[in-house]
């Protein structure tokens, strides 16, 4: 335990820092109320032992500061003048204990032994809330298709190794429920799960949060912090969108796969570790590799056990089994009735947001939904033009020429999502020539303006 020992008695301090120190702690020492609360500030102590009269404003401002900051944390007032009102006061406050000089240093030490006890109980009831949490964590997925138990069998395979794993899949696929549950079926279930998301950070923090730093490593670096690695030693990282992550920190993560040792921003000494690695990707990253965004060697490192999560669109026979797992768990105990027409359009609709996005719809649909209990397809997304033509559909049968014209723009569409509007990529991913896609785009209407108004001129590809 980190404990700041406030007191002003020299032989108090020497005498309790060396009792506290046998013991196996570690003691930040203030001769007076400033350089308490300096130290409260600065370095985040465990334990709180301070004297109640000494320089400054005394002990009681430091209790009612350390409450302010951090409302768990012990506090152990000593004194020499006590009352029975004062103590009152100092327990209303939030004082743990208090105890009358003078006193046996044993006794100090034996409550700090108790305290450190009690904070390791409550790590490890934490920790085995989350791993109850993890081994339920396949109910989160729903699905009988073909390909959603693929990933199943390959997810109870892969997760009693230590293989790295990569997992690729859309946005809103599950691709961190997958990471949850490799955690929760591998011998690290009763480790920690950390996860981090390589997009969310700018390059300048996710050095820091991956590797930790050492106080003064920067401007803000008033005290040392674990990054993530450090946290999730014993236990599985989740790094997320790792395609976002910059090229100089890919060079740093990749020393850190392959030895399994790094030091914290501003640090010199090596520290080692004990994780499994699961990453995620949004987009191909072999494609990443080619264009020069992702280094070749890193993603042969983490690329070990490939684990692709397909899209919903790829796999709509789920559609009615995930609306009725949704209906039951944001029901709040009602009931609801989705129509055949409306579930039919449900699966029709391409899903671009997928498994999110149908979650989402479904929610917002709760919250509209008659007394009646009946989800009306217009309740779902009422003003998404994406939705129209299977609202149309829902509503009567169109010719088929139709009804596929609005398919195939709604597929070359989200093909031009997928790759940036780069022609050359979505002809290849559509498996048609660079001609042909521009002449569904211009009969589409999915040229720029430019290009548009050069078509209108010339008739062909300007």
């Amino acid at each position: 335990m980190r404990i700041l020992l406030a007191e002003d008695e020299i032989t108090i301090v020497v005498t309790l820092r060396d009792s506290l120190e046998d013991a196996g702690h570690v003691v930040l020492h203030a001769p007076d109320t400033k350089g308490a609360l300096s130290i409260l500030e600065a370095d985040d102590p465990d334990v709180v032992l301070t004297d109640i009269r000494m320089p400054g404003e005394g002990g009681m401002a430091v209790l009612k500061r350390s409450v302010e900051l951090d409302p768990r944390r012990p506090v152990i007032l000593m004194t020499g003048y006590g009352t029975i009102d004062q103590a009152v006061e100092a327990m209303r406050i939030g004082a743990t204990n208090y105890v009358q000089k003078p006193f046996r240093n044993e006794s100090i030490v034996k409550m700090i032994g108790t305290l450190s006890r009690v904070r390791d109980l409550e790590r490890e009831n934490a920790a085995l809330k989350a791993q109850l949490r993890t081994q339920s964590v396949f109910q989160g997925f729903v699905g009988s298709s073909p390909a959603m138990r693929a990933v199943f069998d390959r997810i109870k395979t892969v997760a009693p190794t230590d293989a790295t794993v990569l997992i690729e899949g859309e946005s809103g696929t599950g691709k961190e429920c997958v990471a949850r549950a490799l955690h929760g079926a591998s011998t690290r279930a009763e480790g920690p799960f950390v996860a981090i998301s390589c997009a969310a950070l700018p390059e300048t923090l996710l050095e820091a949060e991956l590797f930790g730093h050492e106080r003064g490593a920067f401007t803000d670096a008033r005290k040392e912090k674990r990054g993530r690695f450090e946290l999730a030693d014993g236990g599985t990282i989740f790094l997320d969108d790792i395609d976002d992550m910059p090229l100089s920190m890919q060079v740093k993560l990749l020393r850190v796969l392959q030895e399994r040792k790094f030091e914290r921003l501003g640090g010199e000494s090596t520290r080692s570790i004990n994780i499994r690695v699961v990453a995620a990707t949004k987009v191909s990253l072999r494609e990443h590799v080619r264009a020069g965004k992702f280094r070749e060697d890193l993603f042969y490192r983490i690329n070990v056990v490939p684990i692709a999560l397909p899209p919903l669109r790829e796999r709509t026979g789920d559609v009615p089994l995930l609306v009725a797992h949704m209906l039951e768990r944001h029901g709040g105990g009602r009931r609801f009735g989705v129509s055949t027409p409306t579930m039919n359009a449900l699966e029709r609709y391409a899903w671009p947001g997928n498994v999110r996005e149908l979650e989402n719809s479904v929610q917002r649909a709760i919250a509209l939904c008659p007394p009646s209990g009946e989800l009306a397809l217009a309740d779902l997304v009422p003003l998404d033009p994406r939705w129209r033509g299977a609202m149309e559909v829902a509503g009567e049968v169109r010719p088929l020429r139709e009804v596929m014209k609005e398919f195939e723009k709604q597929h070359v569409e989200r093909a031009l999502e997928k790759t940036g509007r780069h022609r050359s990529q979505t002809a290849e991913l559509l498996g048609i020539s660079r001609k042909v896609l521009w002449e569904k785009m211009r009969d589409f209407g999915l040229l720029d303006k430019g290009e548009a108004a050069a078509a209108d001129e010339n008739g062909k590809d300007a």
